[in-house]
């Protein structure tokens, strides 16, 4: 499995902060090779780097990190529905209700997910604890998720 993994920070595209959510992700996310980028929070880039990891660098997943509040800068949704295929609400969903339950405030996410082509995209929260607590919840679809993009088609049952 190729990941893309995007922090999506404007401090930490500028080398202001430290990016420890990125890092997280990659040692829980055990995968064959690995895409990495900071980008700052702008729709475009967001969208483009998506693109880039789906379409140039045949990631089958990419996991995105920030960008996913109430903040008017927070437009990392916004750019992931401008590139998905279709979206997949239950990721998200389950997201937002286990996080629930930890904090309250998970209730605010404005993340999603969906597939671009063969590949699924998740948006995740962008604080290193958050990122760890969400992909506990998801890492044990996602290969199933993967088969069914990639094959068209799989049993269920």
């Amino acid at each position: 499995m190729r990941v893309g993994i995007i922090t999506v920070s404007d401090k930490g595209s500028k080398g202001e902060r430290e990016d420890l959510s990125g890092p997280a992700i990659k040692e829980i996310v055990k995968a064959d090779a690995y895409e990495y980028a900071i980008v700052p929070d702008e729709q475009k880039e967001i969208s483009g780097k998506i693109r880039e990891f789906t379409d140039k660098k045949s990631c089958d997943l990419v996991l995105t990190t920030g960008g996913t509040g109430l903040s008017p800068r927070d437009v990392t949704p916004e750019a992931t529905r401008a590139v998905i295929d279709r979206e997949i609400p239950g990721i998200a969903e389950i997201i937002r209700s286990e996080s629930y339950k930890i904090k309250d405030r998970a209730m605010l996410s404005r993340a999603i997910a969906g597939s671009r082509r063969k590949a699924l995209i998740i948006n995740l929260p962008g604080s290193p604890r958050a990122v760890k607590e969400c992909l506990k919840v998801v890492l044990p679809v996602i290969p199933h998720a993967l088969e069914v993009l990639e094959k068209g088609s799989v049993e269920c049952g």
